[in-house]
């Protein structure tokens, strides 16, 4: 570890570790970011986990919101290696009797497809796709007077909802059904609040920017991200696992991409006691199982919709995804889980050898399990796709302490970094003024335990560093809400 001082101090490589790296370096400051891992990413790595040849995301795969993230618009990641693919379907939805619903980047197409929920679907869903360029960066910060409060609240006046109250919009199997899928995202019961938030977003993101697959892997996104902070000048050390302040060299501020639980083990007796008890009262919720599949050949899904889809949402009706994951809250594991799956390497040949095929899954189960869910996932998907279990040629598995060894971001298998229900929406990790402030003076938290939540945007890291930025160095960024 280098003992020359620095600005800044950003602990942890996912998105938001270096976004926030990349937001300080270019204002100029001397910022290292230290990664745990011998590899950059955080849930941004890809790697051949069954057989040669055949690459597999080890956790994030589609990314709806990389494109949407108003910070990552700015950058020139293109310039540094990383290009998108888009599939021809976003999300497809399969039900029992063969047929299928797709969220497509037509909103006016998947809308048709409805049948008679189509003017429903029109009507909750076109004012947000309108709207959204103007209230992105509210919605993916935090909590702050928004710079269009009439179009954000209107889209509040949905998203705070539940997901079972929102779905009886709809009177169809297939528009309830997608939207379960979509709002299943929240990782959390249907009928919680909030829980149409999430599913809101991604199927806006869908209809404006797609829901696209990096080529070669999410390995590719971090790879471009630390190619342009590296390009500023900043610098990366890897494979140093931070546990105390006293192994950091000296910097005016430090930016911890880590949750509540890792941040009181590094720097807990720097805190106040309040801020220590909101930490250490902090949620985490419902884990994954996940698997990677190497195949022989394509999913042979019935509905041919889910043949041409990235991303597939396996759980049949509304009722059932709404059964499932309330089980899994529960702490039940459940027979038939809601299973989302993504089918990369039909748009991407980069990622099989020729002919061959990769696929990658998880279902939530309860926070720490380590029950195999392998035969309980792997007859989900049959379930839906026939003879799919005679294309398996390799597996890789990995339940709740897998996923939190190989990130240990992933409490539990938490891949969220804490619930994100109304308990904890505006107020992750703890209340305070601006959530990105510790108790102690230039130490900061920059992780998806704070607003705007999970996904590959690194909007919490941005929102951190700006509230460093102003704090610590009196430069005070314009353009987005903080």
């Amino acid at each position: 570890m280098s003992t020359t001082a620095y600005d800044a101090i950003v602990i942890g490589s996912g998105p938001n570790g270096l976004a926030a790296a990349i937001t300080m370096q270019q204002e100029g400051l001397s910022v290292l970011l230290i990664e745990g891992k011998d590899s950059l990413g955080g849930g941004l790595r890809s790697a051949e986990l069954t057989l040669p040849g055949f690459i597999h995301d080890i956790c994030s795969a589609i990314h709806p919101l990389a494109l949407g993230s108003p910070f990552f618009q700015t950058l020139p990641l293109a310039d540094h290696g990383l290009s998108y693919i888009y599939p021809e379907i976003a999300a497809a939805h399969p039900f029992d009797d063969g047929t299928a619903a797709s969220l497509g980047s037509s909103l006016e197409e998947t809308a048709s497809a409805l049948g008679k929920d189509e003017q429903a679907y029109l009507k909750l869903m076109r004012p947000l796709v309108n709207d959204w360029p103007d209230i992105a960066a509210d919605v993916l910060g935090p909590l702050s007077f928004p710079k269009h409060p009439l179009k954000l609240a209107r889209f509040g006046l949905d998203a705070l909802t539940s997901a079972s109250f929102l779905a009886r919009r709809f009177n169809t199997q297939a528009a309830k059904g997608l939207w379960a899928g979509m709002a299943a995202h929240s990782i959390q019961p249907l009928t919680n609040l909030t829980t149409s938030a999430i599913g809101l977003v991604l199927m806006s993101a869908a209809h404006l920017k797609g829901w696209p697959i990096p080529a070669g892997g999410s390995k590719e996104i971090a790879n471009a991200l630390a190619s342009y902070f590296i390009a500023l000048g900043g610098r990366i050390d890897t494979g140093f696992y931070v546990r105390s302040l006293d192994q950091l060299p000296s910097a005016k501020a430090v930016l911890f991409d880590v949750t509540p639980r890792q941040l009181l083990q590094i720097a807990g007796h720097r805190f106040s006691s309040i801020y220590k008890w909101q930490l250490e009262k902090y949620r985490y919720g419902m884990g994954v199982f996940k698997i990677d599949w190497a195949l022989d050949g394509p999913i042979p899904f019935t509905a041919p919709e889910a043949r041409r889809a990235g991303t597939v949402h396996i759980g049949n009706t509304f009722e059932e995804i709404k059964l499932s994951e309330q089980q899994c809250w529960e702490g039940r594991h459940a027979e038939q889980p809601f299973v989302l799956l993504a089918q990369q390497s039909l748009f991407d040949d980069s990622r099989a050898p020729e002919g061959k095929h990769t696929a990658w899954a998880y279902c939530h189960v309860p926070n720490g399990s380590t029950r195999d869910m392998t035969e309980i996932i792997e007859k989900q998907v049959a379930r839906f796709a026939p003879g799919f279990r005679d294309q398996i040629i390799g597996r890789h598995t990995m339940n709740t302490s897998q996923m939190q060894e190989h990130n240990p971001n992933y409490i539990g298998g938490d891949i969220n970094g804490g619930v994100i229900d109304i308990g904890q929406l505006f107020t992750r990790p703890a209340l305070r003024s601006s959530p990105y402030r510790t108790s102690a003076k230039g130490l900061y938290i920059c992780s998806s335990s704070t607003p705007p939540g999970g996904g590959v945007h690194g909007m919490c890291g941005y929102h951190a560093a700006k509230r460093a930025l102003n704090d610590i160095f009196s430069i005070k960024l314009n353009g987005f809400t903080s």
